[in-house]
């Protein structure tokens, strides 16, 4: 009796404890199925099917994915909960071959090939079988010809990517196939069922066909487009005003295609812009000033428009733009002091224009710049040493403007972030300064054409990074003994009309060289056999009074002519050429 009463007793007490046991337990988590069979059988197949391709040769077999594994942890597949494959990304692999096999995965919801070698046309390939797909990325993968109806059909299509296919032939200077059409369907047939569409990219599918009216029918059917980019295209302007319509839009990508005009309520239209890049579009007139202050844009690029006219406004503290790019437009005016307000500046590009005055001071104040190219305008005055110590800054150029006098030491060289230096091409005076002469990372420097003192060879000797080396028109002492000159390795040195009078042979000891260029100078005699490096591409050695060797060493290992491409002897006064 006592036994069963203190089990009575245990299993009452069990129980008033048991809901504080299991709120002390573990919670259940629902862990997603491994791959399913139906779904690892067409990925092993395709893997078959593909190989790389660096250079559109086969190089070895596609082998990313081991069949004793679970395919849903393979690189570049996602599965959802219940084991079906819902996105593949095999973008970047130098692939080549069929990928047929992927329209099996009929859940497939994304699907990146970008950045790979196809070279083959679409129509092959049944992509109306992926009726859920969303994000479809088959850009810079070497397709060509006219791109498939089937496209037209992906309905919950948010995201398309089918273009520069160029860039895949350019990477290995291949010739250009026939680019990616679109002629039947056209343009209006393969958006017109796309209605979710938010981003279309077609950079460089030829749309010709229907050039005039891809403005009104985007306007019409891509209510949701957030992201539009049809660079050479072949498209015919001007914008239409209907663009206002696509209420969402916050990038617009046009380069290349000859708009020639903007529509009147253009600043309307920009007014929701994150991004604006209209480069060599033919503009012409004025460009609405009041979009370089729009309160969202912070990029716009309206560069080689050559007859586009315009000036900068005064910017605000608020302003939100970080890359600026006027350069080879008709803007002109001074630069105004406001400028150093666009505190969020990376990148600013205003060469080519006509801008006058004095370079503004407080550029100095723009913390992130790295890229500041005023070049080829009429700025005078002086350059600011404070321009050099901008902390991000990587790429300067001042050259071909009326910039004067001195340029003071800076500090901080050592910590400076500067790799190309271009102040070629004004009036500068003085010695070089030698913080210039101490920039860690300097690769190209260009100073040529300016006034500045006789400068030694041995003063580039601590510029180790240095690549590209341009100094014509230059008062250069070279001491005769240079042989034990320790030098950077260059790729490119002009040392044209620098008074020199002998083949120098520090360049003996360049073995990376592919551009020499020692024209008019009154160098004479016997070219070396050492100038014919194996590297050299370029060579310039007119205006010279030099002769050849009757016979060159063509048996020497250390002698080669089999890179050269170009090689100028103009008025040599050369009695024979070997």
């Amino acid at each position: 009796m006592n036994t069963l009463h203190s089990l009575i007793s245990s299993l009452f007490l069990f129980s008033c404890f048991l809901p504080l046991l299991l709120s002390f337990s573990p919670p259940q988590t629902h862990l997603p199925m491994q791959c399913l069979d139906d779904q690892r059988s067409p990925l092993l197949q395709l893997q078959h099917h593909l190989y790389y391709a660096p250079h559109f040769t086969f190089s070895s077999k596609f082998e990313l994915w081991h069949p004793n594994t679970d395919c849903c942890s393979w690189e570049g597949v996602t599965c959802d909960a219940y084991g079906h494959v819902v996105g593949i990304d095999l973008s970047y692999k130098n692939l080549s071959g069929s990928f047929h096999l992927i329209f099996n995965l009929h859940r497939l919801q994304r699907l990146n090939l970008a950045g790979n070698n196809f070279n083959t046309t679409l129509f092959s390939y049944g992509f109306d079988k992926l009726q859920n797909l969303t994000h479809l990325n088959l850009s810079s993968s070497c397709f060509h010809g006219q791109i498939p109806v089937e496209i037209s059909f992906l309905k919950r299509l948010v995201s398309l990517d089918l273009s520069n296919q160029d860039s895949c032939y350019l990477r290995y200077y291949k010739e250009l196939q026939q680019p990616l059409k679109l002629e039947n369907p056209n343009f209006k047939t393969l958006i017109k069922n796309l209605r979710f569409l938010t981003e279309l990219y077609l950079d460089s599918v030829d749309i010709s066909t229907q050039s005039a009216k891809w403005c009104e029918t985007t306007s019409l059917v891509l209510s949701n487009l957030r992201v539009l980019s049809l660079s050479d295209c072949d498209l015919e302007g001007p914008l239409c005003s209907s663009l206002s319509r696509l209420s969402f839009l916050s990038k617009l990508i046009l380069d290349g295609n000859p708009i020639s005009y903007l529509p009147p309520n253009f600043l309307e239209i920009s007014s929701r812009l994150v991004s604006l890049s209209l480069r060599d579009c033919n503009l012409n007139g004025h460009f609405p000033t009041g979009i370089l202050l729009l309160p969202k844009i912070q990029s716009i690029d309206i560069s080689g428009n050559d007859q586009l006219m315009g000036q900068l406004p005064e910017f605000p503290a608020n302003n939100a733009l970080q890359s600026l790019s006027l350069s080879y437009t008709n803007f002109r005016g001074e630069l105004p002091q406001s400028i150093g307000n666009l505190k969020f500046l990376t990148d600013l590009h205003l060469s080519g224009c006509n801008f006058f005055g004095p370079i503004p001071s407080s550029i100095a104040n723009l913390s992130h710049l790295v890229n500041l190219d005023l070049g080829s305008n009429k700025l005078f005055g002086s350059i600011h040493s404070s321009l050099f110590t901008l902390p991000s800054l990587k790429t300067f150029y001042l050259g071909e403007n009326q910039l004067v006098g001195k340029i003071d030491e800076f500090p901080n060289a050592s910590s400076s972030l500067i790799e190309v230096l271009s102040i070629g091409n004004n009036y500068l005076t003085g010695p070089i300064p030698k913080s210039i002469l101490q920039l860690p990372r300097l690769e190209w420097l260009y100073i040529e054409s300016n006034s500045f003192s006789s400068m030694k060879l041995d003063m580039f000797v601590h510029l180790k990074n240095l690549r590209y080396l341009t100094l014509l028109n230059t008062s250069l002492l070279i001491e005769s003994d240079n042989r034990s000159l320790t030098f950077p390795q260059l790729e490119s040195l002009s040392l044209r009309s620098c008074n020199l009078t002998e083949f120098t042979e520090f360049i003996k000891r360049q073995d990376k060289l592919v551009y020499l260029d020692l024209s008019n100078n009154h160098i004479h005699g016997v070219v070396p056999n050492w100038l014919w490096k194996s590297s050299l591409s370029f060579l310039h050695l007119s205006f010279n009074v030099i002769d050849f060797p009757k016979q060159l060493p063509l048996n020497d290992a250390n002698f080669s002519f089999s890179m050269l491409r170009v090689l100028y002897l103009e008025s040599c006064n050369i009695s024979a050429f070997p």
